[in-house]
């Protein structure tokens, strides 16, 4: 308990960077298969339903919650679940800092969700999440045929996936129209650097750019996140992956068109001007935003014009079609919670049917259907704004989307993302050199391995 104490206040001061345990419980008996809707086995039957929170950082406007929660408490009388949000902005790095501080008071958690292998990972260091393994094998369900991503933790299930993340380009097709360019199929990083050059327009303030890069770790390995074995800036077992030659090309690339062709919204203007890439994309400064596809979503409720869909772009032409980084919600069962088998019911019934009921993202089940998937997300948005999404290119990017294998990094693989992203900085601001920047780098993050190894 001391030691998982000691993990959690440095997750809680990483936290406050970034953003600005019980004991197991015996699972009982559920129905067999992840898509079944269970009853609720952590009540006894006329008594008073047990009441489970669900805490995560959307807002009700991202997330539906209200709903969801509802059609599952229709179906299940012996449980009354309650989603409670922790961000007011829908921020996730200042939701899952309060996530931290309820696990260190010792509040009432049941089902806590986190947006990133490398966030889940540390929460498991700290003990905060309940192994499911024994849940798992009384309903039969063998995580990796049942969900497109295996977030298993040495040898260990903590969580499930949710809302699964597979990234593509977004295009204004207006911008692409006049600039007399096809929306793009199949497509390398090369290709990427021509477009911008030929969607980039103007000077100075009234300047609209061809890409726009976000300032996580994501824009800065963007090769790299469409590695298949090794997607990730270190390997699962913590040691540095800063040697594959996809990471040089990833920010040979960046400085290329943020600093050389100028085709790219500069690294120092997205930091200064505390830039939303939201915000940029809609007010038209940029014509192309490699994102996730929760932005699916979010375009049928905020869409500003005619938008398309690309494949994420390849290292190589000779590379298949539409390898993408994948990430996930990552669901659990906290490990102080009093009713963990109703909880677990909900995570399984959740990740499988009731993302579907959401009506908002894309899953990680398996045997969810893409297109009735996409008619529900776009059947929650507003007409006006549904109908500026070309369907037919976002289908097709989404039926070539090949997922590379999830990393679940070590517990303290957000250091080690802190340090990188420090000297991609330096080097995007020109204050290092590129053999600089990726050997101080590889040095950085194999200290932090072995500092962490003791």
């Amino acid at each position: 308990m001391k030691k998982s104490l000691l993990v959690l206040s440095g997750i809680l001061a990483i936290s406050t960077a970034l953003a600005g345990c019980g004991k197991s419980e015996t699972p009982a008996a559920t129905d067999k298969g992840a898509g079944a809707a269970t009853a609720a086995a952590s009540a006894a039957p006329n008594k008073a339903p047990v009441t489970i929170k669900v805490q995560a950082w959307y807002t009700e406007a991202q997330g539906n919650w209200n709903a969801t929660v509802e059609a599952y408490n229709k179906t299940h009388p012996n449980v009354k679940v309650v989603y409670e949000g922790m961000s007011e902005k829908g921020d996730s790095q200042e939701g899952m800092k309060k996530l931290d501080l309820l696990a260190a008071s010792g509040e009432q958690m049941d089902v806590v969700m986190y947006s990133s292998a490398s966030d889940f990972a540390q929460r498991v260091g700290a003990g905060i999440l309940e192994p499911l393994d024994e849940y798992l094998k009384k309903d039969n369900i063998v995580v990796k045929d049942e969900y497109k991503i295996d977030p298993v933790v040495n040898g260990k299930y903590y969580a499930l996936p949710g809302k699964m993340i597979e990234w593509f380009v977004l295009l204004n097709k207006d911008k692409l129209d006049e600039a007399k360019l096809p929306v793009p199929t199949d497509w390398t990083w090369n290709d990427y650097a021509e477009y911008a050059k030929k969607l980039t327009k103007g000077e100075g303030a009234a300047k609209t750019y061809g890409s726009y890069f976000h300032n996580w770790k994501d824009y800065a390995l963007l090769a790299l996140n469409n590695d298949m074995d090794n997607p990730y800036l270190v390997k699962s077992d913590g040691t540095q992956n800063i040697d594959n030659p996809k990471v040089r090309y990833s920010l040979d690339l960046r400085n290329k068109l943020e600093n050389v062709d100028k085709t790219s919204v500069p690294y120092f203007e997205v930091v200064s001007q505390k830039m939303a890439y939201r915000d940029v994309f809609y007010g038209g400064k940029t014509a192309m935003l490699a994102t996730g596809n929760w932005m699916v979503g979010e375009l049928a409720l905020n869409a500003k014009f005619k938008t398309v869909f690309a494949p994420y772009p390849k290292y190589d032409a000779k590379d298949t079609n539409g390898l993408t980084e994948v990430g996930a919600d990552f669901m659990g069962v906290a490990a102080n919670s009093k009713n963990k088998q109703a909880a677990y019911d909900f995570v399984k019934w959740y990740t499988t049917e009731g993302i579907q009921t959401q009506g908002l993202f894309f899953s990680g089940w398996k045997k969810a259907d893409i297109s009735k998937n996409v008619d529900a997300i776009l059947k929650s948005g507003k007409p006006d704004q549904v109908a500026m999404i070309d369907k037919d290119s976002l289908l097709a990017t989404l039926k070539v989307n090949k997922a590379t294998k999830l990393v679940v990094p070590p517990t303290y693989a957000l250091q080690q993302e802190k340090e990188y992203l420090t000297q991609v900085e330096l080097f995007l601001t020109g204050k290092q050199d590129l053999e600089k920047t990726i050997t101080t780098a590889k040095t950085k993050l194999e200290d932090i391995r072995k500092s962490n190894a003791k």
